[in-house]
């Protein structure tokens, strides 16, 4: 074999091993679950869905009420310590925030509206989202994140999941991580860059 022919091989060997690496980040991810569309109305009353946020951006998600007497406070407290951290990096205008109301009946966009403007954010990337039925929000919290999203008997509150929830620009929910005591932020700021 010439030495023509053998820098040929090496070089398209190169060219396979570099398309396996770069191939599709998403592999290395531990949970690959396609995140259906729903259709909601915003904070500012705007008619949105998850797929519009979700195009061309990264999303982060997280599910709460406003009438939570527990867990909801924290997490959007941190929510928004993770977006002044995502804007510190500058990754602002390439992750989308999103809050996912599971008590549509109560949480109207001025409630939202009330209860977002208690905390410093930004709402250019971050959208409380409300307009859908709870059997909807039930089925799409189950679906799409497996995830609980079920009223309390015999009471306001509601059973729902924790976590925060990376979802890729191709509408993949790729990981969770702690959403109510220590975020793990470092970590999923590094997950963001290794998919954009």
């Amino acid at each position: 074999m010439g030495l023509k022919s053998m820098l040929s091989i090496v070089a398209l060997g190169f060219l396979l091993l570099g398309g396996c690496q770069g191939q599709d980040v998403e592999e290395s991810f531990p949970m690959k679950v396609e995140v259906g569309d729903l259709t909601a109305v915003d904070q500012d009353g705007e008619k949105t869905s998850l797929a519009a946020l979700n195009k061309e951006k990264i999303l982060v998600a997280d599910f709460i009420f406003t009438n939570c007497d527990t867990v909801c406070l924290p997490m959007t407290a941190n929510m928004a310590k993770l977006q002044k951290k995502i804007a510190e990096e500058g990754l602002e205008n390439e992750v989308q925030l999103v809050s996912i109301s599971v008590d549509p009946e109560h949480d109207t966009p001025d409630v939202l509206k009330e209860y977002s403007s208690r905390y410093e954010f930004d709402d250019g990337n971050w959208s409380f989202l409300t307009g859908y039925s709870r059997d909807e929000i039930e089925h799409f919290a189950n679906v799409s994140f497996k995830t609980p999203a079920a009223k309390v008997e015999g009471s306001n509150q509601f059973v729902h999941g924790t976590s925060f929830y990376l979802v890729s620009e191709n509408g993949v929910m790729l990981k969770q991580y702690e959403g109510v005591s220590n975020p793990p932020y470092e970590e999923l700021i590094e997950d963001i860059e290794r998919l954009k």
